[in-house]
């Protein structure tokens, strides 16, 4: 059937009238993905590490999680409220481990993972990130007594490492290159790890060089342990969200641009690394690699 010109004008005027007098399909109906998870749910759902201090982690009394990529994670849901319209949407906060946090994100459980994971081209096969917000590498952990400080003492000793991490994956392909008779114990995380070389089941633990100061702030007795050996990895930190999900990444990659080009990034940086919460005589300022980080990305509106 043919339609007059005028008739083919009236369809746009008419929907613009309709939404003049608020008869236009609602904003929801328009929504897609994580976003429209969020909205029929009525609550964003965060992944959140438990023992990556200074970056996401919760203290024995059970209070809520905390930490720089938990702040730059609820600065995200405060952007989806007000997208939504939502000013009381839900915030429910559920743990991830190394081995969960990439099935968590993919399968919904959660909507964003804000803890202390690397930006690699593997990882991006299943998930998608935001921007960078730090930077480190892969170190060794050991007791200052141990006469240990490079991977070619490891000979004949044993090193912990957390399973699915890129750490776990570094070392043992130094001791492969290297040819290193070592010995590995895989823990579930941090505190664990932490634990089999406080203990003496491991000589050393390693991650990435931060979370092993994050986690001396939290010994017995500080002054035992040190970071040593040279960085054997470069470890971009970024938040996960899902893949092929557009809208939702391009909302968190807004929020961030903007904490970066107003400078508040370092604001929230120095809350927690200047000095480390769980121990003021443990600083870490930003590098200036990472400061050029935040620049790159502190897009234009």
């Amino acid at each position: 059937m043919k339609r007059t010109l005028a008739a083919l004008c009236a369809a746009p005027l008419l929907g613009a009238a309709l939404a003049a007098v608020g008869l236009a399909a609602p904003a929801s109906a328009q929504l897609t993905g994580t976003l429209a998870k969020i909205d029929a749910a009525n609550e964003i759902v965060i992944g959140h590490r438990e023992t990556s201090i200074p970056f996401a982690w919760i203290e024995s009394d059970g209070s809520a999680p905390k930490g720089y990529s938990v702040d730059l994670c609820l600065r995200i849901a405060d952007a989806v409220k007000e997208t939504l319209g939502k000013p009381d949407l839900g915030v429910r906060f559920v743990p991830v481990t190394p081995q969960t946090r990439i099935p968590l994100l993919a399968n919904g459980t959660i909507d964003i993972e804000c803890g202390s994971t690397t930006n690699n081209l593997t990882r991006q096969e299943q998930v998608s990130y935001l921007p960078v917000t730090f930077i480190t590498g892969t170190k060794l952990l050991v007791k200052k007594d141990s006469g240990i400080t490079t991977m070619a003492d490891l000979v004949g000793k044993r090193i912990g490492l957390a399973q699915g991490t890129t750490n776990e994956r570094v070392i043992k392909a130094a001791i492969e290159a290297q040819g290193l008779d070592v010995d590995v114990l895989n823990v579930k995380d941090h505190a664990e790890g932490f634990l089999s070389l406080e203990t003496d089941r491991v000589d050393a633990y390693s991650t990435d060089h931060i979370l092993l100061y994050g986690l001396i702030t939290k010994a017995r007795n500080p002054q035992d342990y040190a970071v040593v050996g040279d960085f054997l990895s470069y470890d971009p930190y970024a938040l996960m969200v899902r893949r092929d999900d557009s809208a939702f990444q391009l909302l968190g990659t807004k929020v961030l641009a903007d904490l970066f080009r107003t400078g508040e990034i370092r604001e929230i940086y120095a809350k927690w690394f200047e000095p480390f919460p769980t121990n003021a005589d443990v600083s870490e300022p930003p590098t200036e690699l990472l400061q050029a980080a935040w620049r790159l990305n502190a897009l234009p509106q």
